[in-house]
């Protein structure tokens, strides 16, 4: 083999394995750290919804991203968030906290995430891909999206964001969320921020 070919050969390689590693999504998906309580709101609608917090623990999921479904998941928080009015909990319903599915068209952040999971659910998503969490957003406030878990990484559903959001790149701060086995637990992500997040695996590259 000449020096020539042997040189051609390595630059394929080598631009092979580059495009390689710019498929790969930059952050697979978040990871639990432990058990830790429900959102007070959670168990709340859990009491006067019992059947969407009851049942066997079920095998984790994640959603296989075609462009089907890639469109059906757009469609859907984008239908959401055009269709419910914001307002707080405390104008709505005079408290500060309640989660409630928005079926009078109003709602906050956890009424917006409920709706798009009880639709996603509906379109034949699996629940164990879909779980609420909660997180600290741009502002440093308390709010809720829901993150679908998909073999291209963990993709986030925000109603202040109109589009669908790769975790990594939110900026937000990662408290807690559902367990992908049972949706009355929920499990710690360590307050794990974005920013922070992304360096680390870029240095791991």
């Amino acid at each position: 083999m000449t020096s020539l070919l042997k040189s051609l050969i390595l630059a394929m390689v080598v631009a092979t394995t580059a495009t390689a590693a710019r498929a790969e999504p930059l952050a697979a998906g978040l990871e639990a750290q432990g058990t830790t309580r429900a959102p007070i709101g959670w168990v709340d609608f859990c009491d006067r919804h019992p059947d969407e917090c009851r049942g066997p623990a079920l095998a984790a999921e994640m959603v296989v991203l075609s462009k089907r479904t890639r469109k059906l998941i757009e469609t859907i928080n984008r239908t959401i968030n055009h269709r419910i009015r914001p307002v707080s909990d405390l104008d709505h319903h005079g408290t500060l906290e309640r989660w409630s599915y928005p079926d009078d068209g109003k709602g906050d952040c956890e009424d917006y995430v409920l709706e798009k999971r009880r639709q996603l659910i509906a379109a034949g998503l699996p629940r164990q891909a879909l779980l609420i969490t909660v997180v600290r957003d741009l502002k440093g406030d308390g709010h809720s999206v829901l993150t679908v878990v998909t073999d291209k990484g963990d993709l986030v559903l925000d109603n202040q964001e109109p589009d669908v959001t790769p975790w990594s790149e939110t900026g937000y701060r990662f408290v807690k969320r559902q367990s992908a086995e049972h949706p009355d637990r929920w499990v710690s992500l360590g307050g794990i921020e974005t920013a922070q997040s992304v360096a680390t695996l870029l240095r791991r590259r």
